[in-house]
C-alpha cells in the first residue's frame, strides 16, 4: 500500500471556501479540475495565489489541488492563497512567524453589509419627501 503524504487546509475569503491539498511534486497547480492558468486568467491573480509559496522558497516543490467555490474569482483567489499559507504551516510549522509577517495568515474580515428593511440597500435611503 502506497500511502501519499499530503497537507490540508482550508481558507475563506467574503463568501468563498477553497480546500487546498499540497503534495510533494514538480509545481503543478490545478484548480476545480482545471489547470492553474485556465483558471486564473490574470496574471495579477495568478502571482496573488503563488504568493505565499514564493515567500517560504517552496514553489515548485508541491503539487497543488485546489477546489475552490462560492463567491467570485477574487474572493476564490483569496481564499486559495490563506488555504496555501494554512497548508505551508502543517507542512513546516517554522514558516509560521514568516507567514504571518507577510500577512498571509490573517483572514480578511470584509465581507457584504446586509440590506437594512426600509432602505433602499446597506445604507443608501429612499429619497426623501417633505411633501
Amino acid at each position: 500500500m502506497n500511502e501519499q503524504v499530503q497537507y490540508r487546509a482550508t481558507g475563506r475569503r467574503k463568501t468563498s471556501v477553497a480546500r487546498v491539498i499540497l503534495r510533494p511534486g514538480g509545481g503543478r497547480i490545478v484548480v476545480n479540475g482545471r489547470p492553474f492558468d485556465q483558471y486564473f486568467v490574470s496574471e495579477a491573480l495568478r502571482s496573488e495565489v503563488q504568493q505565499p509559496l514564493a515567500l517560504t522558497e517552496q514553489a515548485g516543490k508541491f503539487d497543488i489541488l485546489i477546489n475552490a467555490c462560492g463567491g467570485g474569482i477574487h474572493g476564490q483567489v483569496g481564499a486559495v492563497r490563506l488555504g496555501i499559507a494554512r497548508a505551508l504551516i502543517v507542512f513546516n510549522p517554522e514558516f509560521r512567524p514568516r507567514l504571518r509577517q507577510g500577512g498571509f495568515l490573517t483572514r480578511d474580515p470584509r465581507a457584504k453589509e446586509r440590506k437594512k428593511y426600509g432602505q433602499k440597500g446597506a445604507r443608501k435611503r429612499f429619497q426623501f419627501s417633505k411633501r
